[in-house]
């Protein structure tokens, strides 16, 4: 197996593998056979199983190292360095912000954004430049195409990685498009919300007027036994919980599956029930349907819940 010269985040650049006595044919015939990934112009990784925030990363990291001058990564791209969840994300272009309020461009790969940052909005990590964790969580609110719920989405990610709220709010006190639905977003994140399933199930019963529930609350039973810990709730009475495959992933006991790990969070159903808590359940589908919101209400309104 040919062993290609790496950096310290896996990447093979072309000017590396040149200079350690490849040719451009060989890494050519590589990309082909699929020894070697494409992750941008004259950057390459071996392959592995990757997640696309994963190879956006990689992508990020490769085209900062490779500029002529220093350029700050921001926007999709500064997210995946700060490992942002986001609500659909477009990977297409890497996104840098200039730091000047006119002359950029964009490109097939590329998307430049016009913006002054402050010293405190920039930030490095892993080795090159992006902007701080508060600014790239409202440079994405603001520009996500997926309205409300993309921005809630980010907003709870940001607080689940520590960023703060008020740093966050005083720069969304600037006049900028797409503010009026990032300040909503902030006003409603809750760093409780555990992936972009969960947030944009909230949203959708935001939008629709329906109560908040609460997040992530511990069930026990009479003995004190530990019985479940829910993604939504009503005043005890109502448990709602959001099946992806993303959840199932990420609490994976050690040699199960995600459907043994499915199946297992569903006998808790069964002692919830047991508790006298009705349990409705959705899924991504559901969301993308647009059924949330009517299911939620249905029961609210038969377990006399709305104004909960």
């Amino acid at each position: 197996m040919t062993t290609y010269p790496t950096d310290e985040h896996g990447l093979i650049f072309r000017s590396t593998a040149l200079a350690a006595g490849y040719t451009d044919n060989e890494l050519t015939r590589a990309r082909r056979r699929g020894d070697l990934v494409s992750v941008g112009s004259g950057a390459s990784v071996t392959p592995a199983e990757r997640t696309p925030e994963q190879l956006h990363r990689l992508s990020a990291i490769a085209a900062s190292k490779q500029a002529t001058k220093p350029i700050t990564l921001s926007h999709q791209s500064a997210a995946t360095l700060h490992q942002l969840a986001m609500l659909k994300p477009n990977f297409r272009r890497v996104h840098t912000t200039t730091g000047r309020s006119q002359g950029a461009h964009r490109s097939s790969t590329r998307h430049e954004h016009t913006g002054t940052l402050t010293e405190s909005e920039v930030v490095v990590v892993d080795g090159v430049r992006v902007t701080s964790l508060e600014r790239t969580a409202v440079d994405v609110a603001c520009t996500t195409p997926h309205g409300f719920a993309g921005a809630l989405s980010v907003f709870d990610s940001a607080l689940r990685a520590g960023a703060d709220s008020e740093v966050m709010r005083a720069m969304l006190r600037r006049r900028r498009h797409g503010v009026g639905q990032a300040r909503r977003a902030l006003h409603h994140a809750d760093g409780a919300s555990e992936n972009p399933g969960e947030s944009w199930s909230r949203a959708q019963l935001i939008e629709a007027g329906l109560p908040i529930p609460r997040l992530q609350n511990e069930f026990y039973d009479e003995d004190g036994e530990h019985v479940a810990r829910t993604d939504f709730d009503w005043a005890g009475l109502l448990v709602a919980e959001f099946d992806g495959d993303v959840k199932y992933r990420k609490h994976l006991k050690p040699g199960e599956t995600p459907f043994q790990a499915m199946k297992r969070e569903k006998t808790r159903e069964d002692a919830l029930r047991k508790l006298g808590i009705m349990v409705i359940r959705w899924t991504w589908k559901d969301l993308e349907k647009g059924v949330v919101a009517a299911q939620a209400r249905a029961w609210l309104a038969r377990l006399n819940l709305m104004a909960a």
